[in-house]
């Protein structure tokens, strides 16, 4: 602080005092964004009952009073049911994420009266004066006061390059610290600052980064919305002016064919699935910033993970010094340990590598006077090296490649042994040349090594091993010398741990995408080469998560399909995953793919449940209109079919464990599925009313037996979909069977359930055997057609 006027040092010395402190925050002077990613309470409630369906349904009531058919506002209870269940579910899921965002909520060190202490970061308010070290992320706009640090804007411009902030230099809220130390001064906070504006003008754009499985149900929903308005005026028209109908039972068949194509509670089935997912793995201590990040793992067929922090643990240690047979050209004088000492009290506290050598070196009991630095250049990632100097010379100390270069093949044979057997290597050595700050140009003569390790995590094993058996690629990204990595990733258990290859050497996108190919540790690997990686994987038609703990993944976490980061690492990085493990234990992660699996596999499933009566309710309404016939089903009965084919199966089964691997779209999985089941409904359905109107039975007669039909086409495709069978599924049937049964029994006049005659009785037993063979062979033709048209896909390409 020796430059810097006295105002300015008893501002950084003092802080600010209480009384200024809430002074402030009466003026609304205070670090807390009104702008939030998340929903708010208000949203969840909105976002629930002012839906588009939502007003369908209420028009269609009023319509249904005006006519006098109270009978058919069944649906109404199931619909203010799924309302009321959606908004407990989200409630409940927001509670406990907010108390979860708590524990993981970003803090600073701030100076106040004099004192440092630790504050969560929305608390801070304008002029407070903060330090910042590597790894923090920039909480509010700011300028230094005092200090260098090196910063990285890219989350925020696209700049990759490291940028250094000195005295009066800016600082924007949402860039992180890569290295140093500064006392900066927040004149920008809450809502002014710079992050919040950009969060601000994302959120007024909207999300486009949507799930596979949230993006095909919203194209399902959109298409539905668009078509039903058309075809309902279609059919009222139909049947009042056309068929001579009267207004009730035109209205009541328009809202019966309606309600079937309306996919009331699918959006209801997601949101619960996802909410009580959230829930469950929060209860591992893992918390989700992005619910789409559930689905992305999943389907992740490659995960690149960093060494320090996720095969190993983020602690380290030196374990011994060992002092150069290589540095004949300096002064008997020069000790290499007494240097040591002096540059690790000299650097900053600020990583891991640091701490353990400052660690070591206090148990050397070394007291002598100690050199006083003249110049300090933090580590970097991009250079994988630190600088120091002193009176006497200029100093380095980092990987031995990049301070040694062209040299470093003199020094190979005293450090390979080390390397060999997993060790992390330093090089301390003093520079010939004045200029350390941008690369090093000048001979290096090395003084010692310092040998660090980091123990393997108990569970990297089994972890690995798992990912194995999935099917899943595992691809080790490191800044590390690349056979110490390979070791280390062999003895973790990962498959192919001995191909490995130095990043430095792959200097074209071709070099980069073949090396995917054929190498699983890649070593000496910038930030911004992690970020490349990431993108060639996905270039090649890959899904793919990253996990990292530090500044120097962050760039790669952003572009990955899911981000993974280790709550023990930066804050920065744990801000910007979409996955955080709160307790650090990469074990967690086949926890998270196991409950995307059941979420995507089980939506998927129900799924086909709602599509089936959709494509049945659209293409009999069609029917309808082509052959002039009214339609035949009642809403109550619609109504009925839905709550023990679809309803509450679908929601059972969502609930159900579920560790079948993903595998194709979203989308044309459950249309494959749904399309058979659909199409024999139609079929079935349409020859029996076509029959009826042979054998001149009364309507109520036929749209009973349409439903029983119905019913029996239901529980087939419900219980095609639930193989293979275990106890909950038998019971999930039989429950369903057996409320469809009462209710047809007990409750007929509520769901318009009446006698009918023996020749209705009897065709609708013909019409239900013969059902069951066409949805068979339908879908055996629909899978034919589908490995057709996969052959010849794949032939064209």
């Amino acid at each position: 602080m020796n430059n810097l006027s006295d105002e300015v040092k008893n501002n950084i010395i003092n802080g600010l005092s209480e009384a200024e402190v809430q002074e402030r925050v009466e003026e609304g002077l205070v670090n807390r964004s009104t702008i939030t990613t998340g929903k708010s309470v208000k949203e969840i409630i909105l976002s629930n009952t002012l839906t588009y369906f939502n007003l369908i349904f209420l028009i269609i009531s009023i319509l249904l009073i005006y006519v006098g058919s109270f009978r058919n506002l069944t649906f109404l209870p199931i619909i203010i049911g799924n309302t009321i269940i959606g908004i407990v579910q989200e409630l409940r899921a927001k509670q406990i994420l907010d108390k979860m965002n708590i524990i993981n909520a970003p803090h600073s060190i701030v100076i106040r009266n004099r004192a440092q202490e630790q504050i969560l970061s929305e608390n801070l308010v304008r002029d407070d004066i903060i330090l910042l070290t590597t790894g923090n992320q920039i909480c509010a706009d700011a300028v230094v006061m005092e200090g260098t640090v090196q910063v990285n804007e890219a989350l925020l411009t696209g700049e990759a390059d490291e940028i250094e902030k000195t005295t009066g230099s800016k600082l924007l809220s949402g860039s992180y610290v890569v290295a140093g130390q500064c006392y900066a001064k927040l004149e920008h906070v809450g809502n002014d600052s710079y992050i919040t504006k950009l969060t601000a003008e994302a959120k007024a754009m909207g999300n486009d980064e949507q799930s596979e499985m949230i993006r095909s149900i919203n194209q399902l929903v959109k298409w539905i919305g668009i078509g039903i308005i058309p075809i309902g005026a279609l059919l009222f028209y139909q049947g009042y002016v056309v068929n001579q109908e009267t207004m009730q039972k035109s209205i009541v068949s328009m809202v019966a064919a309606l309600i079937g194509m309306i996919p009331e509670g699918l959006y209801l089935l997601t949101t619960i699935a996802l909410a009580l997912s959230t829930m469950r793995l929060a209860k591992r201590h893992i918390l989700l910033h992005d619910m789409k990040s559930i689905e992305a793992l999943a389907r992740v067929d490659v995960l690149c993970v960093d060494k320090t922090g996720t095969i190993t643990e983020t602690r380290m240690e030196v374990d011994e010094f060992i002092k150069s047979l290589t540095n004949q050209e300096l002064s008997i004088t020069e000790d290499p340990e007494q240097l040591l000492v002096d540059y690790a009290f000299s650097m900053a506290n600020d990583n891991a590598t640091i701490h353990a050598i400052k660690e070591y070196t206090e148990k050397l009991n070394i007291n002598v006077e100690r050199r006083k630095p003249i110049n300090i250049i933090p580590f970097s990632s991009t250079t994988k090296y630190s600088a120091i100097s002193f009176e006497d010379g200029n100093f380095v100390l980092g990987a031995p490649e990049f301070v040694m270069r062209e040299d470093y093949n003199t020094i190979a044979p005293e450090i390979s042994s080390y390397v060999k057997n997993g060790h992390r290597v330093l090089v301390l050595g003093k520079y010939s040349g004045s200029n350390m700050k941008d690369g090093l140009t000048d001979k290096v003569v090395p003084l010692g090594y310092i040998v660090l390790t980091n123990p393997i995590r108990e569970n990297a094993k089994t972890t690995f091993s798992y990912f194995k058996e999935q099917g899943v690629t595992v691809k080790v990204i490191s800044g590390d010398n690349p056979e110490t990595v390979s070791e280390v990733a062999k003895r973790a258990g990962i498959e192919n741990a001995e191909r490995f290859i130095d990043a430095g050497t792959l200097n074209t996108d071709r070099k980069l995408a073949d090396a995917l190919e054929q190498y699983t540790v890649f070593g000496r690997v910038t930030p911004k080469q992690k970020q490349l990686l990431v993108q060639a994987l996905k270039n090649a038609g890959h899904t793919v998560a990253m996990t990292g703990d530090g500044v120097n993944d962050i760039l790669a976490m952003k572009d990955a399909d899911c981000s993974v980061a280790m709550a023990s690492g930066s804050e920065a990085a744990a801000q910007a995953a979409q996955v955080v493990l709160l307790d650090s234990d990469f074990a967690h992660m086949p926890d998270v793919v196991l409950e995307g699996r059941r979420v995507v596999n089980n939506v998927q499933r129900s799924s086909v449940l709602f599509l089936v009566k959709n494509i049945f309710s659209l293409l009999l309404a069609l029917l309808s209109l082509w052959f002039s016939f009214t339609y035949p089903l009642e809403p109550s009965q619609i109504s009925l079919i839905s709550m023990f084919t679809i309803g509450i199966p679908g929601f059972l089964l969502a609930l159900e464990p579920n560790k079948k691997r993903i595998e194709g779209h979203f989308l044309k999985n459950v249309m494959l599925k749904a399309l058979p089941a659909g199409l024999t409904d139609v079929l079935a359905v349409a020859s029996l009313v076509i029959c009826g109107q042979v054998f001149s039975l009364p309507k109520n007669d036929i749209a009973t037996a349409s439903t029983m039909l119905l019913a029996v086409v239901g529980f087939i495709i419900l219980f095609k979909i639930s193989e293979p069978f275990n106890r909950i599924k038998y019971g999930i049937l039989i429950f369903n069977i057996f409320g469809l049964v009462f209710c047809g029994i007990f409750l007929n006049q509520l769901f318009a359930i009446s006698e009918m005659s023996k020749i209705c009785v009897l065709l609708l037993i013909v019409f239900s055997f013969a059902a069951e063979s066409l949805f068979r062979y339908l879908t055996i033709l629909i899978e034919k057609l589908d490995e057709l048209y996969s052959r010849i896909k794949h032939r064209k390409k």
